[in-house]
């Protein structure tokens, strides 16, 4: 059974409504958003993230951008949330390809884009590196730098013509 971008995409946006993410309660400070600014975001999600085509059907007239700049902290949080809710699953398909007995069809972009998604979430490979230092001899250490003395001098102020 093949799962497509859309049903997720509209699977995600009915939890959205469950969970009542617009505004968010991360936020310190909640803005309230107008029936024009919430079907902007509700839009959004219905068409896939396509920014032109949600501010249309939200009622906007003239150029998206102002919209999308306006609305740029709620869209983070929406983009988020997709990301998080999409995270579980993620992590699940790069189990199911490593402990898969059969070839798995694209398993490459399919562990890539699992992989990257984990990534963008906060839950990444960590990097260790061992620094040990075997050293067969003692430590040298340096003498004092003798002090530098100040030459005195003089000097005389060239000044441009006025």
């Amino acid at each position: 059974m093949a799962i497509y971008f859309n049903d997720v995409f509209h699977k995600h946006y009915r939890d959205f409504k469950r969970m009542s993410v617009l505004p968010s309660t991360n936020n310190k400070q909640t803005r309230s958003l107008t029936e024009k600014q919430q079907a902007f975001l509700e839009h959004l999600v219905d068409t896939q993230g396509d920014s032109k085509k949600a501010a249309n059907l939200a009622g906007y007239t003239g150029h998206y951008s102002q919209i999308v700049k306006a609305l740029k902290t709620e869209i983070l949080e929406i983009t988020q949330e997709i990301l998080a809710n999409s995270a579980p699953k993620a992590a699940f398909k790069v189990v199911e390809i490593m402990e898969a007995d059969r070839p798995v069809i694209q398993a490459n972009n399919k562990l890539a884009a699992a992989t990257t998604l984990l990534d963008r979430v906060g839950v990444s490979k960590v990097d260790k590196l061992d620094v040990t230092h075997k050293a067969a001899g003692g430590i040298f250490l340096m003498p004092d730098k003798a002090p530098m003395e100040a030459v005195k001098t003089e000097y005389t102020e060239i000044r441009g013509e006025e």
